[in-house]
């Protein structure tokens, strides 16, 4: 999977690809993560790049390293993901949504409709997007 040219540091889309591998269950838990010199000769970049990503999935809990064994997905990484990206997710846009139909004076009842037609409209895309055997 190619990196976009403008969404920050390499080492961060590097591990933002990693986590969203993780988030969307491509990365299982327990599974072995690509190696430092895997991810560097797959992205063309400096192995101490592809290790500060490396270092970063560490950080945040997701990864754990084993010694002589290589960098796996921890316990517990995809549920915590999904924790996080949801309160993010809730900070970002509902938040906002919630503000901007206040002063458009909808009523809460009309602003759930707005966003169910919506849904209606995308439910196939989302579907067929979201992994299987997963509960929400």
């Amino acid at each position: 999977m190619a990196l976009p040219n403008d969404s920050g540091p390499i080492f961060g889309q590097i591990a933002d690809q990693l986590a969203n591998q993780i988030a969307d269950g491509g990365l299982a838990e327990g599974e072995r993560i690509p190696s430092t010199n895997e991810l560097a000769a797959f992205h063309r970049v400096n192995p101490a790049t592809a290790a500060r990503a490396l270092s970063m999935l560490v950080d945040d809990g997701l990864a754990e390293k084993r010694r002589g064994v290589g960098m796996f997905v921890a316990a517990g990484a995809r549920e915590r993901l999904v924790h996080t990206r949801r309160r993010q997710f809730a900070e970002r846009y509902v938040r906002p949504l919630v503000s901007e139909g206040a002063r458009l004076g909808l009523e809460p009842g009309e602003l759930l409709a707005l966003v169910r037609e919506e849904l209606a409209t995308r439910e196939p895309l989302a579907a067929a997007a979201a992994p299987s055997g997963g509960a929400s």
